[in-house]
């Protein structure tokens, strides 16, 4: 029940705002949605209270909500599935989402269509939760799409810029080519276990292991292709390298929105997939592989490309396809339980971290541009500390809860003894080092130096309202003690008695036993190059900073090269998006000229014939006299002729 209550009660509030919203007036919609949250997330606390220590502990169960659909056999229930993963997620989705509904109080006080903006982010939340909350892929897909359509809403809020509505067109069309592979993913699963259900596929992994397709003229092991279609669409929703480009425009959108996608909602839904379907993918090592191959890329990718940007937003948005990556390297070696556990560690101080450079932005008169920032932290003293205590834990310094997360995911990676695994490590240790300069940057440009904003927004500059610093300094708790907190019952010696069934592993997997074993360098060698990163940050911006310009003066070609993000935009824009441009417009020559000009120009004939026709009925009777006696005339011409 506390879970139906904690999954629906977003629902309501949105549709309450979103009907009702012009009459009751702005207050009132916040009033009604921030409720039906905070309801949402005592009622999911206390299911995950109840299910990994209460009097339910251990016993996972399925709220059934009725039949969804039937047709044949395709039989799938509307139901809600109350394991560890789900309560898990349930509780941490609400509770940072509830934070970021209050802190919109204060950030989007001054918009002209508040009630519209909650209705919004609650619908937002529903579509999560029914997403970590579904007991079969079609609920789970129907979730995923939600979470497509509320973020295409959400980023484009702002309708009026032509930039924020580009930027919704971009992720909802990029997201529909990883859809694409996850539907058919979900079309195989069905194909293969005849079945959709969760219970149901979980239960005959081992019956179908050894099955094949046959593919371009190979046979190719029927997980294999399942897995790699399934985490296609991850790679889209969790922006991996490839389809990772819509995440750093989706900055366009208001910065409460930035924060509930980056820290709680959509870029998680595909290591969540990833962890939920465990028991397939554990049987499908090729598709593991590439897996962490994307994942390690991906961290090490955007890690570069966030020590270029100059906007405060796009800096944490390239953090996050970062994080992102880690948590696929950990779900690539078989460490599900430590993927989960950074993405419930990573929304807490990547949620404080957007909404600390919300509160910056808000100080800075709305400027984003770092470089026009500097010398605010005495002005801005408890926003400072805020993103202090973030980027701590985003660097993984210790005792921070980024610290045990990401080195956990590191050491899982070594642990797993192959290749791959050995890959995803090495890019995540340089991943390590970069990120933690590039946090010390973004802190240096934004707060300390001489200020380079002009006069007039320096005066201005002002520290944000209580109703804003409450959830960050909510938030700094979770960040700091979440970690140390979760660490032993996550990953400890006894992670099955809090997972319970909701994560399964193949006999083969040992990566958690392993973890145990690897080399104290390894261990070690995460946080030296964090704190290392760090002092190059002073160094470079502090106390010598000559070097960033020199640096681009001799490196030229590299900065370019970084600052434009590895030219994916450009690149993708010459491979798809011009030819087919070039294709829309010859379809269309063909559609205006041939298939609607045949038809137009026998009309346009028929039309101007008529008009000449109609010019020949004059009314008068002697025209008429001669004209038939012209016809006559012609008409006995031809017959003496032809006689």
């Amino acid at each position: 029940m506390y879970l139906a209550i904690a999954v629906l009660a977003p629902l309501f509030g949105s549709t309450i705002a979103l009907l009702l919203g012009r009459q009751i007036g702005d207050r009132a919609a916040q009033a009604v949605t921030i409720f039906c949250m905070l309801l949402a997330s005592a009622c999911g606390v206390i299911s995950w209270i109840n299910l990994i220590y209460g009097w339910d502990q251990g016993h996972a169960s399925v709220v059934d909500l009725g039949t969804w659909v039937q047709a044949g056999s395709f039989h799938v229930d509307w139901a809600l599935r109350n394991d560890q993963l789900s309560v898990s997620m349930v509780a941490m989705v609400t509770c940072v989402a509830t934070l970021i509904h209050i802190y919109s109080v204060g950030y989007m006080s001054h918009d002209n269509t508040i009630w519209r903006f909650f209705s919004y982010l609650s619908l937002f939340t529903f579509a999560m939760l029914m997403l970590v909350t579904a007991d079969n892929l079609l609920q789970l897909f129907f979730g995923w799409e939600g979470v497509g359509l509320a973020s295409y809403l959400l980023i484009g809020y702002w309708y009026e810029k032509p930039s924020a509505c580009a930027a919704a067109m971009k992720a909802f069309i990029v997201n529909r080519v990883g859809d694409l592979g996850f539907a058919v993913g979900i079309a195989l699963v069905f194909w293969q276990f005849g079945s959709i259900e969760f219970s149901t596929i979980f239960g005959a992994i081992g019956k179908y292991q050894d099955a094949t397709y046959h593919i371009f003229g190979s046979d190719f092991r029927a997980y294999e292709v399942i897995g790699v279609l399934l985490f296609i669409g991850a790679m889209g929703k969790s922006a991996q390298l490839g389809l990772h480009v819509w995440l750093p425009d989706a900055m366009e959108g208001p910065t409460p929105v930035s924060a509930l996608i980056h820290a709680a909602t959509m870029v998680t839904a595909g290591v969540f997939l990833m962890a939920r379907m465990s028991p397939l993918m554990d049987y499908a090592p090729n598709a593991l592989a590439f897996v962490t191959i994307i994942g390690g890329s991906t961290a090490l990718f955007a890690a570069t490309v966030g020590c270029a940007q100059n906007d405060i937003k796009r800096v944490i948005a390239y953090s996050t396809c970062s994080q992102l990556g880690y948590m696929f390297v950990a779900a690539g070696v078989g460490a599900y339980q430590a993927s989960i556990f950074h993405l419930l560690t990573h929304a807490f101080f990547k949620a404080m971290l957007f909404m600390g450079a919300g509160s910056v932005i808000h100080a800075m008169s709305d400027e984003q541009d770092m470089r026009k920032m500097g010398g605010i932290w005495k002005l801005i003293p408890i926003t400072y500390v805020i993103m202090w205590i973030g980027n701590l834990a985003l660097a993984g310094v210790p005792p921070f809860s980024g610290f045990y997360s990401k080195d956990a995911i590191l050491e899982a990676a070594w642990a797993s003894d192959t290749l791959v695994g050995h890959y995803g490590f090495w890019c995540g240790l340089l991943a390590a080092f970069l990120t933690a300069f590039y946090s010390w940057r973004l802190l240096i440009m934004t707060f300390h130096g001489k200020p380079r904003a002009d006069h007039h927004t320096m005066e201005h500059v002002h520290e944000s309202p209580f109703v804003m610093l409450a959830p960050l300094l909510l938030l700094a708790i979770g960040a700091m003690f979440a970690g140390y907190l979760l660490h032993d019952q996550v990953l400890g010696d006894h992670w099955q008695e809090y997972w319970g069934s909701a994560i399964q592993i193949a006999p083969t997997n040992h990566v958690l036993h392993n973890m145990e074993e690897v080399p104290g360098w390894v261990s070690l060698a995460p946080t030296l190059l964090g704190l290392v990163g760090i002092a190059l940050a002073y160094v470079c911006y502090m106390f010598i900073p000559s070097i960033p310009a020199a640096f681009t003066s001799m490196f030229g070609g590299l900065y370019r090269f970084v600052l434009n993000k590895w030219y994916f935009d450009e690149l993708y824009d010459s491979i798809f998006v011009r030819p087919c441009m070039v294709l829309a417009r010859l379809f269309w020559d063909i559609d205006a000229k041939v298939v609607d000009g045949m038809p137009n120009g026998v009309a346009a004939l028929t039309t101007a014939g008529s008009g000449r026709m109609v010019k020949l009925q004059t009314g008068s009777i002697a025209n008429y006299a001669f004209t038939m006696l012209i016809g006559l005339v012609v008409l006995v011409a031809v017959y003496l002729l032809f006689r």
